[in-house]
């Protein structure tokens, strides 16, 4: 197996990483009760998705500090 003849400088490594990053995922509104939900995905709050009912349940309640 090949080794490198030199150390790579930091800057370098650095450089080839700089495109290995966590990206914020795409949200988007649902339809039915309007909150904010990942795209392609059920609803977690209506169980919605494409205009029908996927998942019975009833809408959550977001909790509040008291």
């Amino acid at each position: 197996m090949a080794n490198p003849k030199r150390k790579h400088s930091k800057s370098r490594s650095r450089k080839r990483r700089t495109h290995q990053k966590v990206t914020k995922p795409l949200l988007v509104e649902c339809k039915e009760c309007h909150r904010e939900k990942v795209a392609h995905m059920v609803c977690p709050f209506c169980g919605y998705y494409g205009g029908k009912e996927i998942i019975k349940g009833e809408i959550k309640e977001k909790k509040k500090k008291q």
